[in-house]
Formats: C-alpha cells, sequence, structure tokens
C-alpha cells in the first residue's frame, strides 16, 4: 500500500511539473506576441516623451493639472504622448496631447484595481499588456524623455527602471525629469547624503535625472537637450 501510494503521488507530482513546463512553453508565445504588437504599432510613431505618475490623482489636484498642461506644452512641440493608458497623471498626459491635437497613446496593463484605459488615449494607439516587463521596455523604447509626476510603488518601478538602464548604459542617456521639487526633494538628498556619500552609486549618477517645477522647465529641459542630440529611439 505504502509503496502504491508514493507511486501515485510521484505519478501525479511528474504529471504536474510535465504540465507546468508545458504552460512555461506556451507562455514564451504570448510574451513574444506581446512585443511584436508594441513594436509594430510604436515603431510607426514619431518622437514621443513618456509621462509616468500615480494613478491615484485626480481632476482639479494640482499635480493632475500640471500634468496635463506639461503633455499639452509637449505635443505643441511636436511630441507624442505616452503614457500608462490608465487613470490619474496617466490620464491627465493623454487628455493634454488630446486637447493640444498631439498623439496620444496609452500602454495599458490588466490589475485588480486603478487599472482601466481612460477616454483620451487615441484608440489605434491603445496596447494592453499582461506583463509589466513587457510594457516597461515599450515605455522606455519609443521614448525620447521621461516626465515623472508624483506617484507611488509603480512609478518609482518606473523611474528606477530607466536610472538602472542609464546607469548601466543599457541605454542612451535621455532626459528624466522629475517634476515637483517639494515632492522629489527627500529622494534626491537621500540619493546625494546616502547613496553617493556612502559609495553606492558613483558621482554623477545623481544627475542622470533632473528636478523641475513648471511645464516651461520641462520643455525647456528636453528641447535643450536635443538640440546637442540626434531624436531616435532607445535600445
Amino acid at each position: 500500500m505504502t509503496e502504491s501510494f508514493l507511486g501515485d503521488a510521484f505519478s501525479t507530482k511528474a504529471k504536474t511539473w510535465t504540465e507546468r513546463r508545458v504552460v512555461d512553453t506556451w507562455q514564451i508565445f504570448k510574451i513574444i506576441a506581446e512585443f511584436v504588437e508594441g513594436f509594430e504599432k510604436l515603431g510607426k510613431i514619431g518622437p514621443c516623451v513618456t509621462i509616468f505618475g500615480s494613478a491615484r490623482l485626480k481632476p482639479g489636484d494640482a499635480y493632475y493639472e500640471l500634468a496635463t498642461e506639461v503633455a499639452r506644452r509637449l505635443s505643441q512641440q511636436g511630441y507624442g504622448i505616452i503614457t500608462g493608458g490608465g487613470p490619474g497623471a496617466m490620464e491627465a498626459g493623454n487628455k493634454g496631447a488630446r486637447e493640444a491635437g498631439g498623439l496620444s497613446v496609452g500602454l495599458n496593463i490588466d490589475l485588480p484595481f486603478e487599472q482601466h484605459i481612460n477616454p483620451y488615449v487615441d484608440r489605434q494607439h491603445t496596447i494592453n499588456f499582461d506583463y509589466f516587463f513587457v510594457r516597461k521596455v515599450m515605455l522606455v523604447k519609443y521614448a525620447q524623455a521621461f516626465v515623472v509626476m508624483p506617484g507611488g510603488l509603480g512609478t518609482l518601478d518606473e523611474l528606477f527602471e530607466a536610472l538602472t538602464l542609464i546607469q548601466t548604459n543599457k541605454i542612451d542617456r535621455f532626459p528624466i525629469l522629475l517634476v515637483g521639487r517639494s515632492y522629489w526633494a527627500g529622494l534626491h538628498d537621500w540619493m546625494v547624503n546616502t547613496l553617493l556619500a556612502q559609495g553606492y552609486i558613483s558621482p554623477g549618477d545623481e544627475a542622470i535625472y533632473t528636478l523641475v517645477d513648471t511645464p516651461e522647465e520641462v520643455v525647456a529641459t528636453i528641447e535643450q537637450f536635443y538640440s546637442r542630440y540626434y531624436l531616435r529611439p532607445n535600445f
């Protein structure tokens, strides 16, 4: 009886492992499909700026209105706007692009809360993702700058992904603008007074990003950067 029980248990577990390998193999094709769709759709657009920020911002909030104006000004300068396609700062970015008659791209992801496609995204430029890492590649690859509004863990994840890619020379340097000096000052101070002071980052790493407050500063910083460098996709 014991041998039979162990044999059945091993057989069941082996079957589970086999099934799992099959699932993993087919998952690769789904991942590839998301990359292909992203490359095909976004490869046709021109220079864009990606706007990050909290999904919890509401219309009327100071940072929501600021993100809208930033996107509007950038659209007027000829940049398309890419966001995560959801509410909050993402919605504000797409709204500003729409109001200025610019390109409004939304890279949406399925989440259990907060995330839904906002009404200001151009439907022909909407892509839905299941995988965060595929989506982050697209947010970086087709952006000529990052505008980072105040946000939480997701915003910090996207910010530090970009900082790491630039620090390790995996992508060329491009403007990363943290909007709201009062919001980002604590992070900047920690980067300088702790990470840099204790040797965990190198001198100059704290200068990969720039703190700004106004739409004028955002546009001027990006325009100044590209007065010296060509506009082209990353990677």
